[in-house]
């Protein structure tokens, strides 16, 4: 592997959040993804896209991540089970899945996505049970490969500097910069409640200048599994650090959840009129500041050390 731009990549350093895409066969992507799980590595990740013959190499996530995917799919997964017009048979069927991998045949090799969250549906088959994907959710800072976006893809892109370690001689004032750097903090986003969040020449945490949902609906089961590389439907809920439309977007007001369920599950359950309401302003702007707020926190408290002279 000593000429292997896959494998170099994978052993050197990477910004958090970032994706490289590198031109590379199946058996190489293979080769480099044994020897990470035998070294039980969590990050980097890989991925490949069996149709253009690319290695995805993801660098390890910002906890804005985990806060984001699982809000998300609470949300969706409440919106679902509470809706009064779907069948008890489907609500026992539902399932939410963290941190999956998902492998399909594409052609004459094959393509395996990684997702931080996704909604499944238990059917049973002739050849037994059977888990179909519903949902997908992909989080990130900045995303660089869109055609892995599969069903619903939530990605964010932000930009910010890395500031450096603040020191201080005593505990007490370590935890008292902390303490007035959450007032500024939390005094910045009530006004600007998508960042970017700055004290004094440090930034802790960039303006977030796009918020993109994707969706894709399996139309039946016999579709190739090609066609979840491309999402089918794109909405815009924040543009240039503002959030688009009203109380809820214009244009998310056209999903439905009969957007959200394959056809051959739906069948005879009249679903497709219910409105998909989890992305109401107030929720969404609370649910980004609080994992703004953290995230921005967690990154001071690291910079911050007691030195003492």
């Amino acid at each position: 592997m000593a000429d292997s731009e896959l494998f170099a990549t994978v052993r050197r350093p990477l910004s958090p959040d970032t994706q490289i895409e590198i031109r590379a066969s199946r058996s190489e992507y293979q080769i480099v993804q044994d020897i990470l799980e035998e070294e039980d590595v969590q990050y980097p990740r890989l991925q490949y896209d069996g149709a253009r013959k690319v290695a995805i190499v993801s660098a390890a996530p910002t906890p804005l991540h985990g806060e984001m995917v699982g809000q998300l799919l609470s949300k969706i997964y409440g919106e679902v089970m509470t809706s009064p017009l779907l069948n008890a048979n489907i609500r026992s069927g539902l399932s939410v899945a963290n941190d999956m991998r998902n492998t399909e045949d594409t052609g004459d090799t094959s393509t395996t996505r990684n997702w931080d969250g996704a909604l499944r549906y238990l059917t049973e088959e002739e050849t037994g049970p059977s888990h179909i994907l519903m949902i997908a959710i992909e989080v990130g800072l900045a995303q660089t490969h869109a055609s892995l976006r599969a069903a619903i893809s939530f990605s964010v892109w932000n930009h910010g500097t890395g500031p450096s370690p603040k020191y201080y001689t005593a505990p007490e004032e370590k935890r008292a910069a902390v303490q007035e750097a959450e007032h500024v903090i939390r005094s910045q986003l009530r006004a600007y409640p998508f960042g970017p969040l700055k004290i004094a020449e440090d930034t802790w945490f960039g303006k977030i200048t796009s918020v993109v949902l994707e969706t894709y609906r399996l139309e039946d089961e016999t579709q190739s599994p090609d066609t979840l590389l491309d999402p089918t439907q794109s909405f815009t809920i924040v543009d240039d650090g503002r959030f688009v439309g009203g109380e809820v977007p214009s244009n998310l007001a056209e999903i439905t959840l009969g957007d959200c369920i394959p056809t051959h599950i739906l069948s005879g359950n009249n679903i497709e009129a219910t409105a998909v309401n989890f992305f109401h302003r107030d929720w969404f702007e609370r649910s980004f500041c609080s994992a703004m707020f953290q995230t921005a926190i967690e990154r001071i408290k690291d910079k911050c050390q007691v030195q003492r002279v």
